[in-house]
């Protein structure tokens, strides 16, 4: 099955106003990146899980105010993926996990957590800034409560899950729009010997999400768009006392995904920036 990329090239302030424009107004079903192309240049990537309408995405670019002109459609194979996912794969490092490739395993001191995943048909590997803020701020919620009941918005190849289910050894429950990772995340989760504790589905991200809770942590790895969206929806499901964890922000968003949830009852803990992306922990107050 093919993906369509759309993109184009601009200043970055224009980069990150067209990034937030795309994503509030192409729903859920596609992933928006703002990006450094180069020394001199931004660009803004659109990827499309189904091929979309491209006059219509021209059409959109121009409202946004750009030229059209720029933009330029890719069909990416799932082979074009994998390619793009093993370059440069190398151990990274986040709190006491370490994400790695099968290259590198046993390679790292045993007072580590090794989480051992191989680029894939679904985004996640640890190297995004957003995945290792979301893993740094899993390591210090950890460290202070040992048994949670956890829920993991967003899986994509299951780092996060893994991460959890390593440290705590108690069920943890993962969601995702995209089959392809939820299939990945299993397959990764057995793989890392966690598979027993890690249940995942498919979520219809137009719907209610499938699992009740309560949950004593939510990690929440996606885009302003949907964060805001499921905001009611996420914080109905926390605990007293619980927090989430929101990242897939641009800094320029995260006063937008703060105040999101603060007008559910939730207090911002800790904002944390790694490569230019956001990562927020907020509180559920105690009743």
């Amino acid at each position: 099955m093919a993906t369509t990329l759309a993109r184009l090239t601009c200043d970055e302030p224009t980069a990150r106003r067209l990034a937030t424009f795309f994503d509030e107004r192409l729903g859920d079903d596609v992933a928006v990146a703002a990006f450094e192309s180069d020394e001199r240049q931004w660009a803004v990537e659109i990827t499309f899980s189904t091929s979309p309408d491209q006059n219509a995405i021209r059409e959109l670019v121009e409202t946004g105010g750009l030229d059209p002109a720029g933009l330029r459609f890719s069909e990416l194979s799932e082979k074009d993926w994998v390619a793009a996912s093993l370059a440069d794969l190398t151990p990274v490092r986040a709190g006491r996990f370490l994400v790695h490739g099968a290259h590198h395993r046993g390679q790292f001191p045993l007072n580590l957590v090794g989480i051992e995943i191989e680029a894939a048909l679904a985004f996640g590997t640890g190297h995004h800034g957003t995945t290792r803020g979301c893993l740094q701020a899993l390591d210090a919620l950890l460290k202070r409560r040992r048994r949670l009941h956890l829920l993991d918005v967003g899986t994509g190849t299951g780092v996060l899950a893994i991460a959890a289910a390593k440290v705590l050894h108690s069920r943890v429950l993962t969601t995702d729009i995209d089959p392809v990772a939820v299939q990945v995340a299993n397959a990764n989760a057995r793989h890392n010997g966690v598979g027993i504790f890690i249940t995942n589905r498919v979520a219809d991200g137009r719907r209610a999400l499938p699992w009740r809770g309560p949950f004593d942590l939510i990690l929440a790895n996606i885009l302003l768009g949907p964060l805001s969206r499921m905001a009611p929806q996420l914080v109905s499901r926390l605990a007293p006392g619980g927090s989430v964890v929101l990242s897939g922000l641009l800094p320029n968003q995260a006063n937008a995904a703060v105040a999101a949830y603060r007008t559910q009852g939730l207090a911002l803990v800790r904002r944390a920036v790694l490569e230019n992306w956001v990562t927020l922990v907020m509180k559920r107050r105690q009743k």
